[in-house]
C-alpha cells in the first residue's frame, strides 16, 4: 500500500459499493450491476470509470434525477428489433437489461439491434460487449454523451466523448474487446486533474475562447476537449449521436444531461447494441479457427522500436485484471475517503 493509494480485493469492493447503492434505495439486483460494472473497470485498469463514478451516481440518486425502480420496457419493432425505454434509470441498469434482450433475441433470431432510450451515463461501455462475448455473440455498443467535444471547425462543447465498443471471440486466442472514447483523453482525467490541481496534456482541450489549454478548470468552465484524429474522430463522434440518440428517440444535438453538473433534469443518454451469431456465414468452428490464424499472424508481426510484443485490443485491460485480481484494486486517497465517507453516512462499513 502506498502513501497516495489503498489496495482493496474486488471481492470486497464489489459488495460495498452495491450496498451504498441499496442504501439509496436501489433493489438488491440492479445495485450489483452497478457495482460490477464500476469494479470491473478498475480491474481492467479504466479507473476514470471505476469506483471514482459511485459518489456522483449517488448524488443523482439522492438528488432524485434518477429513477431507483425504472419501468424498464422492451417493444419488438421488427423480426431481429427491440425498442427500449429505459424509464430514467441508472445505465449500468438500463445498458445490461437491453444487451440481455439482445442477448435473448439473438439466440433466437440470429441476429438482435437494440435500441435504447432514457437510460444515464453507463460506465466503462466494454462491460456491455463483454456480457454478449462470454455468451458466445459477437456484438457492438453504441452511445452518445453528454457535450464534451466540438463539431469539426467549431470550438465549443456539442458532441459527447461517446465510446465505442466492440467484441470477437476468437478461439484459444485472445478475443477482440475494442472500447474507445471519441477523445484521446477520458472525460474522467479531467474530473480527477481538476480535483488535483493538475495540468492536462497539450494538444488534448481548448478554453471558452477557443485557445489551447492545458488547465482542465478551463474545459470546465465553458472550454472543450478535442475529439482523437481531428475530423476523423469529429466524424465519430457525431455518428454516434446519430445512432444512439436520433434513432433511438434520446436526447441528442448536445441536449445530453452531464452526469457530474446537471443537477435538475435526466440523461437521457441514447445507446444502440449490435449483437449477432459468429456463424451465421461459416462454421462455428471455422470461424474461431480463422480468427486464431488472425490473431496469431498480427503478433508474428515484425515489431517498431519501442515495443516488446503486439497485443490485441482488450489483451493489456485483460492482463491488467488478472493482476488485480491476485493483488487488489488500487484506490487513489482521495477516492477511498469519498467512498468511506459515503460507507459511514450510509451505515455500511468500508472494506479498506
Amino acid at each position: 500500500m502506498s502513501m497516495t493509494s489503498v489496495s482493496v480485493s474486488h471481492e470486497a469492493l464489489t459488495p460495498f459499493v452495491a450496498r451504498l447503492f441499496m442504501a439509496q434505495g436501489l433493489p438488491e439486483h440492479d445495485a450489483a450491476s452497478v457495482a460490477q460494472c464500476l469494479v470491473l473497470a478498475n480491474l481492467r485498469g479504466v479507473d476514470t470509470h471505476g469506483v471514482y463514478r459511485a459518489p456522483a451516481y449517488l448524488d443523482r440518486l439522492r438528488a432524485g434525477l434518477v429513477a431507483r425502480e425504472p419501468a424498464l420496457s422492451a417493444r419488438r419493432v421488427a423480426h431481429s428489433a427491440i425498442h427500449v425505454d429505459g424509464g430514467n434509470g441508472m445505465g449500468a441498469v438500463v445498458g445490461s437489461y437491453a444487451m440481455g434482450e439482445g442477448i435473448a433475441l439473438a439466440r433466437e433470431t440470429g441476429i438482435a439491434l437494440v435500441s435504447v432510450k432514457r437510460s444515464g451515463h453507463y460506465g466503462m461501455a466494454a462491460w456491455y460487449v463483454m456480457k454478449a462475448l462470454e455468451a458466445g455473440f459477437i456484438a457492438m455498443a453504441f452511445t452518445n454523451a453528454s457535450p464534451a467535444l466540438p463539431p469539426w471547425g467549431g470550438r465549443a462543447p456539442m458532441l459527447g466523448t461517446s465510446p465505442l465498443a466492440v467484441a470477437v471471440p476468437a478461439g484459444t486466442e485472445h478475443p477482440f474487446v475494442l472500447d474507445m472514447a471519441m477523445s484521446v483523453l477520458a472525460r474522467g482525467n479531467v474530473y480527477i486533474a481538476a480535483e488535483r490541481g493538475e495540468a492536462i496534456p497539450e494538444g488534448l482541450a481548448l478554453d471558452a475562447s477557443g485557445r489551447p489549454t492545458t488547465d482542465p478548470d478551463d474545459i470546465l468552465a465553458g472550454g472543450t476537449m478535442l475529439p482523437f484524429g481531428g475530423v476523423k474522430g469529429a466524424a465519430l463522434s457525431l455518428l454516434m449521436d446519430i445512432f444512439g440518440g436520433v434513432l433511438s428517440g434520446a436526447a441528442f444535438a448536445g441536449e445530453v444531461g452531464n452526469p457530474h453538473r446537471d443537477l435538475a433534469r435526466e440523461q437521457n443518454v441514447g445507446h444502440l447494441f449490435l449483437v449477432f451469431r459468429p456463424d451465421l456465414f461459416i462454421p462455428l468452428e471455422e470461424f474461431r479457427e480463422r480468427m486464431d490464424h488472425l490473431v496469431r499472424t498480427l503478433k508474428r508481426q515484425p515489431r517498431a522500436d519501442g515495443f516488446d510484443e503486439i497485443l490485441m485490443p482488450g489483451e493489456r485491460e485483460s492482463r491488467m485484471q488478472a493482476k488485480r485480481e491476485r493483488e487488489g484494486v488500487p484506490l487513489p486517497r482521495e477516492v477511498a475517503e469519498k467512498l468511506r465517507a459515503e460507507g459511514e453516512a450510509a451505515g455500511v462499513p468500508a472494506p479498506f
